[in-house]
């Protein structure tokens, strides 16, 4: 056989946005009790995702899933993280370490969806910080090893995902991770939201840029009282 015809027999390339159906998965949103997490499990649950969301304590999640409502359950973290197929972490950064070291029998095998932001604030605004590991996602595989960890929904804004009125959230999610078929599954769960869309934006040495860039769209919120998200476009 010539190279030129087994150039021919090879596969086409996967298109980029041919996603996997996750509607059947469980989405757990650990930090399910504060604004990003109670938005993400009201967006998700929305769209017709089974979603539960967590708390260190039980009667303060099934307090926020009532709230949440459209289907969404309350447990406490450890359960949460169990009947779940695919876990949002979105704990403050102070508390991100210890809350994923207390939960890592509990997520092994499980898909990890990091989405803290390691922030400081001064007089002068917000900054970011850097993690010893690199980055809240690098922080969070390293322990976690025996989970899948990736990066996603950084950069929206708790007050659109919590608005009822509000039909459409615009804007894209950068999504890192290291294996491919994760970071689909992560993509195709931010594509069930209206107006949003999952974007590949590389490995999770990566995520450090991502989460970073917060601190730039809080001083853009500020300035233009606005609700900032972000659009990739040629893509």
């Amino acid at each position: 056989m010539t190279s030129t015809e087994s150039a021919a027999q090879k596969a086409p390339a996967k298109d980029p946005w041919d996603l996997p159906d996750v509607s059947g998965l469980v989405v757990g949103v650990i930090g399910g009790t504060g604004p990003q997490g109670q938005g993400l499990a009201y967006r998700l649950a929305r769209a017709g995702q089974k979603v539960i969301v967590g708390s260190r304590a039980a009667e303060r999640a099934r307090a926020a899933a009532e709230e949440i409502g459209n289907g969404v359950e309350g447990a406490d973290n450890a359960e949460t993280a169990r009947r779940s197929d695919v876990v949002i972490v979105a704990v403050p950064w102070e508390g991100h370490g210890d809350t994923l070291t207390a939960l890592r029998e509990d997520l092994a095998g499980k898909l990890v969806v990091d989405c803290v932001n390691p922030l400081g604030f001064d007089k002068k605004g917000a900054y970011a910080l850097r993690p010893e590991e690199g980055s809240a996602a690098e922080q969070a595989a390293a322990l976690l090893p025996d989970s899948r960890v990736t990066a996603a929904f950084h950069h929206l804004s708790a007050v659109l995902l919590k608005d009822p009125e509000i039909d459409a959230i615009d804007t894209d999610v950068m999504v890192l991770g290291e294996v491919r078929a994760d970071v689909e599954t992560v993509q195709a769960l931010a594509g069930r939201i209206t107006g949003m869309r999952g974007v590949y934006a590389g490995r999770l040495r990566n995520a450090h840029q991502v989460e970073s860039l917060v601190a730039n769209l809080i001083s853009v919120n500020r300035r233009y009282k606005a609700h900032a998200g972000l659009r990739v476009t040629d893509v």
